[in-house]
């Protein structure tokens, strides 16, 4: 598995805090209490025809309210209750993932614990509620232990998500009384791009292709320009790869023997503009996410496999300015760092400067490198800026222009319409495709590998292009 998946340094820290009352009143009636006076209302029964049974019944609820009072004094003060947040996994996009809650009692008796925990709307719909037994960890204690419970989370937003108070409600074994605490928890985590689409895509690739050469320390020989070493001439090899010099020193033909280029240059372009905030209506998933959720998600499996094969990754994340932008590097640290910003890229609701983009880019980068340019554009009668400033890059640089296609659109294209509403609904959508197409087209004409990609199939196809584009040495 690939160190960057694994390394903790992306992994939340626990949030601990002691507890502390949260109201004037910070205790109330446990509902034994209330069972208990309600089995005193039996003494009524009698008291109708004798009195003394009126005292009998006073007497019992004098009782009951003094083992309530017996109950609250012995329950653990909050100070003396300490509660943690406590993250075993990196929170990551459409990943369902658990959040562990544990408490330390450091009271004299074991107390019953119910815990709602401020979590906002985009970790979960409702606020996380866990109940949790905790025994007394003061001196003398035989079972002092920290109990924990977990509840579940599925992010549906990047970017950083903030964690409120941890609100305590415990009681004792017999439940008389109750006390009522809060622990200050309040954090911001960070949610990240989905990273287990990312490692899904890299354990494909290390099974097959090029990937897995390299993780076996083999090498693709005879592919590619970089030389890598000598050995005798064998039937079949090209007449050009024979090293003269070589077969002169040792009067028999010598091979030069070549492997992948490695150590070029991979540019992730990412448009945050207006066009790329649409949700995308997906069976498959539980929650909707917008093109750009898709077009992070497929920028992070083209950095872990690009890096995987020897080459450099920067990224470029821009709407009406620039987000990110992040210099060209590789390593464990470098991965780290693209993470963190992309998992900060929003999409906003303005339309997006490509011209900025683009010049920021070309000033940047001097030496031919392969840019992968990930962007959806409007169909009108005149061609759009994107498309323009693509091609301006092709001259200096590979350009792989990825638009992210509309499902609604194309199942609206290819449906029989039933109505003339839905005759209409159709001729429009199939110009609208037609348009596109036509766009994309004088894009290859032009020397841009250009592609319409589905956003769910985004990032398999983008790290299969990638990996073509090595194999046939097109950088």
């Amino acid at each position: 598995m690939p160190a960057s998946f694994q390394d903790s340094p992306l992994v939340p820290e626990a949030a601990v805090a002691l507890a502390k009352s949260g109201k004037r009143l910070p205790f109330g009636f446990g509902p034994r209490f209330f069972v208990g006076l309600l089995l005193g209302l039996a003494w009524l029964v009698p008291a109708w025809r004798f009195r003394e049974f009126l005292l009998a019944m006073l007497l019992w609820d004098v009782l009951l309210l003094a083992a309530w009072l017996w109950d609250l004094l012995r329950l653990p003060a909050p100070r003396q209750i300490e509660v943690s947040r406590i993250w075993d996994v990196r929170p990551s996009l459409g990943a369902r993932s658990r959040v562990r809650i544990a408490i330390r009692n450091s009271g004299r008796v074991a107390i019953r614990a119910s815990i709602v925990d401020e979590t906002p709307l985009s970790l979960r719909s409702t606020p996380a509620e866990v109940e949790i037994v905790a025994r007394p960890t003061a001196s003398g204690a035989a079972l002092a232990r920290t109990a924990e419970a977990d509840y579940p989370i599925l992010p549906g937003q990047r970017g950083d998500a903030r964690l409120g108070r941890t609100f305590v409600r415990y009681q004792s074994g017999l439940r008389l009384a109750e006390r009522w605490a809060v622990a200050e928890t309040s954090q911001v985590v960070r949610v990240l791009p989905n990273l287990e689409e990312a490692r899904r895509n890299v354990l494909y690739l290390i099974r097959s292709r090029q990937v897995e050469m390299e993780k076996r320390r083999r090498r693709q020989r005879g592919i590619g320009r970089e030389f890598e070493t000598l050995r005798e001439y064998r039937e079949g090899d090209e007449a050009r790869d024979i090293c003269w010099t070589a077969t002169a020193r040792r009067n028999h033909l010598v091979t030069r023997l070549f492997q992948m280029e490695r150590s070029q240059t991979v540019w992730l372009v990412l448009d945050a503009g207006r066009l790329l905030r649409s949700q995308v209506i997906d069976p498959a998933q539980p929650l909707r996410f917008s093109k750009l959720d898709y077009a992070v998600n497929a920028a992070l499996s083209i950095a872990h496999v690009a890096m995987h094969c020897g080459d450099r990754v920067g990224l470029l994340a821009y709407g009406r300015g620039i987000q990110k932008n992040v210099a060209a590097a590789r390593g464990p640290q470098h991965i780290h760092a693209m993470v963190e910003a992309l998992a900060q890229v929003h999409a906003e609701s303005s339309e997006p400067d490509h011209a900025r983009a683009a010049r920021s880019l070309l000033t940047k980068q001097k030496r031919r490198s392969l840019i992968i340019w990930i962007t959806d554009f409007a169909e009108t009668a005149t061609t759009p800026e994107v498309i323009d400033y693509a091609l301006q890059m092709t001259p200096r640089h590979l350009v792989v222009f990825a638009a992210m296609a509309q499902p609604d659109l194309k199942a609206l294209a290819a449906a029989i319409p039933d109505s003339k509403a839905d005759l209409f609904r159709h001729a429009a959508a199939l110009e609208i495709c037609q348009r596109r197409d036509l766009l994309l087209r004088s894009l290859r004409q032009r020397g841009v590998l250009a592609l319409e990609l589905m956003p769910g199939a985004m990032a398999a196809s983008l790290v299969n292009q990638y990996l073509d584009i090595k194999d046939r040495s097109l950088l």
